[in-house]
């Protein structure tokens, strides 16, 4: 989708495409749900997601289901979607509202905003019974620039420590105090690691995306981040923004220093957010694997809180104009995917314009200790 433009001598010597059964055998789907995705800080949204209380959203990932939440004393809270009874999925909606309490439609077992188990019919005459043995299986959740994190490692990693090189980098635009205008979910037919692969290079934009290499030539890309978990760079940008008509979209956000004002950034965290920082809004992929050749990719929006509601500001320009956007990389992605499943498929040399592919993959094979 974006363009990260380096000189061919930023390039490792002999840099290829991964091998075809990174992407089409199941199991290596096991393998990276069992090392990546059941172990690292998975982005999950944004906390104006959350802000009445009560409200909650379901994560699915892989055979796990997880509630997240604002309880009644304001901390976001995450359970695993499971009663303790007979371990029946409690919420079966994406979302909803918990007015004081959590109950199981199954045998009625109540839990408290905290987790802990406050009701359970016809259970006060088992022998030692506690409720306080009972209480949700909890899961750690972390934030990092108003972004919500979960880790359902049986050991997770210290959050603070692993984002350290990027905690304050984002300051500029003030994420915390955007809201979330917008949300669209797509399904596509591919690998998921070829849309973040897709994301990380502009090699196709001239061919796939005119209009947006018209506002952001994509040889003007910098890198600033070159390799491990954090990858990406900005854009000089011949328009306001990027939108449908080259405007703003709603007031500058954040304290954006003059340059910035002028600039994207595109950044790939591993492993499934992919976040875009416009100078007034910012966009956020999160992607999740379904299946060896299938992906769902959650797509949000946000601006100042000036844009919600508002008549003198068009938040649809932005939206609409990456919403096409976004089709046309999907499109691309599963013609990919096909093409990688064919027996004549073998990896090819990365261009010198997708250095941060090769340190995607150096990174990823690194963490399927296969390097």
């Amino acid at each position: 989708m974006n363009s990260f433009y380096k000189t061919s001598e930023t390039l490792k010597q002999g840099s290829m495409t991964l091998k075809g059964e990174y992407y089409t055998d199941p199991e290596i789907l096991k393998l990276e749900y069992k090392k990546i995705f059941h172990q690292r800080w998975i982005c999950i949204g944004h906390i104006s997601e959350f802000k009445i209380k009560g409200n909650y959203k379901v994560v699915n990932l892989d055979k796990e289901s997880f509630i997240l939440y604002r309880d009644d004393l304001e901390n976001i809270q995450s359970f695993y979607n499971v009663c303790r009874h007979r371990g029946t999925r409690i919420c079966n909606n994406k979302s909803g509202n918990f007015s004081k309490s959590i109950q199981c439609g199954y045998h009625g077992w109540t839990y408290n905003l905290q987790g802990d188990l406050t009701g359970a019919p016809n259970m006060e005459d088992v022998e030692e019974f506690k409720k306080s043995n009972f209480s949700l299986h909890k899961v750690p959740v972390a934030k990092w620039e108003g972004f919500l994190f979960i880790n359902i490692s049986e050991s997770p990693s210290n959050f603070n420590l692993e984002f350290s090189t990027i905690k304050s980098r984002f300051s500029e635009w003030d994420i915390p105090n955007l809201v979330q205008i917008d949300f669209k979910s797509y399904n596509v037919n591919c690998n998921w690691k070829l849309i973040v692969q897709n994301y990380s290079e502009c090699y196709h934009c001239p061919i796939i995306h005119p209009k947006l290499a018209d506002i952001t030539p994509y040889t003007g890309g910098r890198n600033d981040l070159t390799d491990g978990p954090y990858l990406g760079g900005y854009m000089e940008m011949k328009e306001k923004t990027i939108s449908e008509s080259g405007h703003l979209c709603g007031p500058p956000i954040g304290n954006l220093s003059q340059k910035n004002q002028n600039r994207v950034y595109y950044y790939a965290i591993f492993p499934n957010m992919l976040l875009s920082l416009h100078p007034d809004y910012v966009m956020v992929h999160t992607v999740w694997p379904e299946d060896m050749n299938k992906c769902r990719i959650d797509c949000s929006w946000y601006f100042a809180q000036e844009v919600k509601n508002s008549i003198k500001y068009h938040a649809e320009n932005a939206i609409d104009f990456w919403d096409k956007t976004n089709k046309e990389d999907w499109n691309i992605c599963e013609k990919s995917q096909l093409g990688i499943q064919s027996k004549k498929y073998r990896p090819g040399p990365y261009s010198g314009q997708e250095s941060l592919l090769a340190a995607y993959d150096e990174y990823y094979l690194s963490v399927l200790n296969e390097t």
